[in-house]
């Protein structure tokens, strides 16, 4: 297939974050055609794939539509799939990884699917070929994704491969880390684009502050990744790819007019977020300190302060964690006047031990958490006054 040809590309997300995806595909110049809880999908090239992939903060997989077809059992998939022409993607020296989502009846393990559709793929590359591509889970190669809702299919080249999650700079993750793709979704309900300053307590391995860098920088995302699926297709065209990559370099400023704090009582953390930082090549932009939340610093102006405690699954835990919940409100009302506060929280419970009346409450999903990053504004002063000027 020449890489120009258009069809549908879905991009993936996490749930209640495909508003701010569809703002980061527009800003791109790509059209949407529809968009759901999870996913957002538009229409362009192989090549715009690769665009896609490079840039977008907040999603997880581009995939690009090849077919949609109706299969109401095993049979009738591997017979479609069949008819799709592989050895325009896929050689036969290639390896092949197939990922699947599938909710039918009469396929009670979705691994059976996934076995379907590879038989069907390499069985079409060995009868124009003469020998099969090589297949495997590891996602290193080409990658297929199958949709399989009902008796409805779409088949797709998951041109991203592992997910952008994986930006490749989180070498030390620490324990329950955000995913680079959330954190950069809260960083832009924030709505913090490098001015003003950005503090960010409790900071584990860095995640936050390291998404807010890129963001403050207007630095492509992807661009420290090594390896994507659309890297293995057949056809792959290097010299767009680096066209794309330089021209992404050249947009990234140099400096931000904000300050990036970031804090965590554990020297650990510190050590890890430090490492992950200058790998993402962000350590200078960055100020780590090992402290207690309550005296991190916070520079006179303004800003936003953005903290991420945990969640609590037990009482005990869950007890303890209210006098921290409560800590933090002390903190944005006693440290952070002139800021905008937000706390991501996955506990309804503990998020009203702050204390503050939020301004909003906008709902995402950490995994199969369902939480809230809560806005408070932080006044200097009263209210009134703040209304005065």
């Amino acid at each position: 297939m020449s890489e120009t040809v258009r069809r549908k590309i879905v991009v993936t997300c996490s749930t209640g974050v495909s508003g701010l995806l569809e703002e980061e595909l527009l800003d791109l110049g790509f059209p949407i055609l529809s968009r759901h809880d999870s996913g957002v999908m538009t229409e362009g090239s192989l090549a715009d794939t690769m665009k896609i992939n490079l840039s977008i903060r907040t999603g997880h997989r581009v995939l690009f539509v090849l077919e949609e077809f109706r299969a109401e059992n095993a049979d009738d998939l591997y017979r479609e799939i069949s008819r799709v022409p592989w050895e325009d993607f896929i050689g036969p020296d290639g390896y092949l990884c197939v990922t699947s989502s599938v909710d039918n009846p009469g396929i009670r393990d979705s691994r059976y699917a996934n076995v379907k559709c590879k038989d069907a793929i390499v069985d079409r590359i060995r009868d124009v070929y003469g020998r099969r591509p090589d297949s495997g889970p590891e996602r290193s190669g080409v990658v297929v994704h199958l949709y399989w809702e009902g008796d409805r299919c779409e088949v797709s080249l998951d041109t991203s491969g592992e997910p952008l999650s994986k930006r490749g700079y989180r070498k030390i993750p620490l324990d329950a880390p955000l995913r680079e793709t959330l954190a950069a979704a809260l960083v832009k309900s924030t709505a913090w684009k490098g001015r003003g300053n950005f503090i960010n307590p409790m900071c584990g391995s860095g995640t936050l502050a390291i998404e807010a860098a890129l963001i403050g920088l207007n630095r492509a995302s992807g661009l420290g990744r090594e390896n994507y699926g659309f890297m293995h297709i057949k056809g792959f065209n290097l010299s767009v790819w680096n066209a794309l990559r330089a021209d992404a370099a050249r947009g990234r400023k140099k400096t931000m007019r904000g300050k990036i704090i970031a804090s965590d009582i554990r020297s650990e953390a510190i050590t890890a977020a430090k490492k992950n930082a200058a790998t993402a090549g962000v350590e200078h932009l960055i100020e780590f300190r090992a402290c207690d939340f309550f005296d991190t610093p916070v520079p006179e102006g303004n800003g936003v302060v953005v903290m991420n405690p945990e969640y609590g699954e037990r009482m005990g835990q869950i007890e303890k964690l209210g006098v921290t919940y409560k800590r933090i409100g002390d903190f944005f009302k006693q440290r952070c006047r002139g800021y905008t506060g937000y706390v991501f929280t996955g506990n309804p419970h503990l998020s009203k031990k702050v204390g503050l009346r939020t301004k909003r409450r906008i709902p995402f999903f950490n995994g199969g958490i369902e939480c809230r990053l809560l806005e408070y504004d932080l006044y200097e002063g009263s209210r009134k006054s703040k209304l005065v000027k």
